[in-house]
Formats: C-alpha cells, structure tokens, sequence
C-alpha cells in the first residue's frame, strides 16, 4: 500500500510539472516562394460558420480561434509572399470556419479542423478561388500524461496543417480564371 501512494504520488508530481502548451496556429517552415498571384491582396478575414454551414462541432469557446487562424495565416503570407504589392487586381481573402471537432477524451489525440478559403475579386465579384480544407492534428498518447496536453497540441497541429494545405494550393491559384465568374466587367 506504501509503494502504491509513493508511485501516485509520483505520477501526479510529474503531470503536475507539465505546463499546457499555448494555442499556436503559426506555420512553421513557410518560405520565400517564386510562383506568384498577380493580385495584391487587399482584406484578410476569418470568421466562424454560422450553424447552417457547419461541417462539425465548433466548441464552446471558439471565438478565439478565429483571430489566432487570422493572425498565423497573414504572418504565413507574410513569410510566402506570395501576393504581389501594387498589382493592378485587388483581392479579398475570406477564411470561414467550418468545424473544429476535438476530443474530448482518449489516449492518442485527433483534431480534425475544416475551413473555407475564398479569394474573391475586389473588382466584380469574380470568386477566384473555393476550398474547403479538411486537416487532422494526431497527437499520441506518449507525448503527454495530461489529456489536456494532448488535446491543445492537437488543436495547433491540425489548424497549422489546414493553413499549410491552403498555402500549397495557393500557388496553384490562376487569378485570370475565377471558378465562379460574376459575369461583371472589372472597371
């Protein structure tokens, strides 16, 4: 009975040392890019998915993810830049978030985040570009004793990685071939 409160003891000592990670969404290694839209980009928003045009659960509590996704995608860009100042179309980039479904319990963590990108022509409406962006964050079970841990590790993880796929299909993105054209005229 002694050596089995000592080991408890112990147990709860060493969890008590683990500190929770901070809520981190920036992309690490984005680089310099060569490939570059012929747009400036204008306006940069994030917002949360009103429950009609969810794909999942947004917690309580995730209003705060959308200046974190917003700040840690424009630093993204930022480090990328991949828009080009002064080019004579104008963009807005509008991120909608769809789904943040973390765990709420388990050994091994899975968050799985969806979210809308759009790049939308300033000029006449022309939707340049449409995405929904599905990432998972896995975090095992060996990476922390406290659930808690895991489950924050995991948010970071699977928003950085949904901003990450965003970024490489970025440089795909055509801006003289909107996939949903507004038929208007740019002035």
């Amino acid at each position: 009975m002694k050596r089995l409160i000592i080991t408890l003891l112990l147990v709860f000592g060493l969890a008590g040392c683990q500190t929770l990670p901070p809520v981190n969404f920036a992309v690490p290694n984005v680089g310099f890019t060569e490939h570059k839209v012929d747009a400036e980009l204008k306006s940069l928003t994030v917002s949360l998915a009103s429950p009609e045009e969810r794909k999942g659960n947004l917690p309580a509590g995730s209003e705060v993810a959308a200046p974190l996704w917003r700040d840690a995608l424009q630093d993204a860009l930022n480090r990328m830049a991949i828009f080009q100042d002064d080019a004579k179309t104008k963009v807005n980039l509008t991120v909608k978030i769809l789904a943040l479904n973390m765990p709420s319990f388990g050994a091994g963590m899975t968050t799985t985040s969806i979210a809308r990108y759009e790049i939308i022509n300033r000029a006449n409406g022309d939707v340049i570009y449409t995405q929904d962006v599905t990432a998972n964050g896995i975090v095992p079970f060996d990476y922390a004793f406290m659930g808690v841990v895991r489950a924050r590790e995991s948010l970071n993880r699977s928003v950085q990685e949904n901003i990450a796929q965003f970024l490489q299909a970025l440089e795909t993105v055509d801006i003289t071939k909107p996939m949903f054209p507004t038929g208007a005229e740019a002035k």
